[in-house]
């Protein structure tokens, strides 16, 4: 499993990405966790605004800083 945090670093970026290894360390799953911080990459995934959250390739949310419960059911559903 890939997981992809779009940002440039700020505050929202950071936290959705803490976000991110809590749920997965409380789910027990393994996964590679990447920043993609170029603008013309996060744009490729037709993200227009950030922070935005994808899962194996798979754009979940965009703009808006979800809780670690949010993205572990987002990672239980799959």
């Amino acid at each position: 499993m890939i997981i992809k945090m779009f940002g440039s670093g700020c505050k929202k970026c950071v936290s959705l990405s803490e976000s991110a290894r809590q749920a997965l360390s409380s789910l027990g799953l393994p996964a590679e966790v990447l920043k993609v911080t170029d603008f013309a990459e996060i744009a490729a995934y037709g993200v227009m605004s950030t922070p935005a959250l994808a899962i194996d390739d798979e754009v979940v949310s965009v703009g808006k800083v979800l809780t670690a419960g949010e993205i572990a059911a987002f990672l239980q559903a799959r």
